[in-house]
């Protein structure tokens, strides 16, 4: 008899044990009863019917799934690599395992079937230029379809996009081609500026001759300030009547 109950503690505490679960704080435990949904277990030590109740935990944390870097073909039939990241998280666990096999995996399927089709409709300079609208969309179409199994999209970023070689260099070339022409535009504006000062000073000093020699005299001054130039002087015929007329 005393074997009998011996052996009846040892199997009781053995379900016991078998029976208790521990849950940490960021999971939950979605209870099966025969089979069939019965409740969600919060965090802490719980306790399940061993045999007649099962348990699933489900990390409600968010979690960050990488897209693989595909091919996308712009509206205006330029193929584009792209990789995206995505950050999801489990709002209901028990529709999470209930509705869905694999929720992750579905929401990697949707996100890149998403970016193939918000890319495709898109032309190539609204991908390069509007990424977080690009994102956007993709988010909403997402979040629209996982939604009904429990799973809140946080947010999608999209990494990177690369261009085939030949598309690079062709706006390579068009880069150099934009700056090269505003160059062009700079000195042509410098040269109007210039132009415009010489008329300035042309009609200024064509209202005072002496001011003209005097200018002569001052650039001779400066050219004369390097010994190895020569210089060759012309000075006007009636330069004695102007020295006179100063002098005075």
């Amino acid at each position: 008899m005393a074997y009998f109950i011996y052996g009846l503690g040892v199997f009781v505490l053995l379900i016991i044990g078998y029976g208790l679960k521990l849950l940490y704080q960021y999971e939950r435990g979605v209870v099966f009863t025969l089979g069939k949904y019965s409740h969600i277990k919060e965090p802490g030590l719980r306790w399940i019917i061993p045999i007649i109740q099962t348990m699933r935990k489900v990390d409600i944390r968010i979690k960050t799934a990488e897209i693989p870097r595909q091919e996308v073909i712009t509206k205006d039939n330029i193929p584009l690599l792209a990789n995206t990241v995505v950050y999801f998280k489990v709002e209901r666990p028990a529709d999470a395992i209930i509705k869905i096999e694999d929720y992750e995996f579905a929401v990697k399927q949707y996100t890149q079937a998403a970016l193939r089709d918000i890319v495709g409709n898109s032309e190539l300079d609204f991908v390069l230029t509007e990424r977080e609208k690009i994102a956007e969309s993709i988010k909403k179409i997402v979040d629209d379809e996982t939604g009904g199994w429990g799973i809140n999209i946080e947010s999608i970023k999209i990494q990177e996009i690369e261009l085939p070689q030949e598309m690079k260099r062709a706006m390579a070339k068009q880069a150099e081609a934009e700056r090269e022409k505003r160059a062009v535009i700079i000195a042509a504006e410098g040269e109007l500026k210039a132009s415009e000062n010489l008329r300035k000073a042309a009609e200024n000093l064509s209202k005072s001759p002496a001011a003209v020699h005097l200018r002569t005299l001052q650039t001779i001054r400066d050219i004369a300030a390097d010994p190895s130039e020569k210089i060759v002087l012309f000075l006007p015929s009636d330069i004695s009547n102007i020295i006179k007329k100063y002098s005075k």
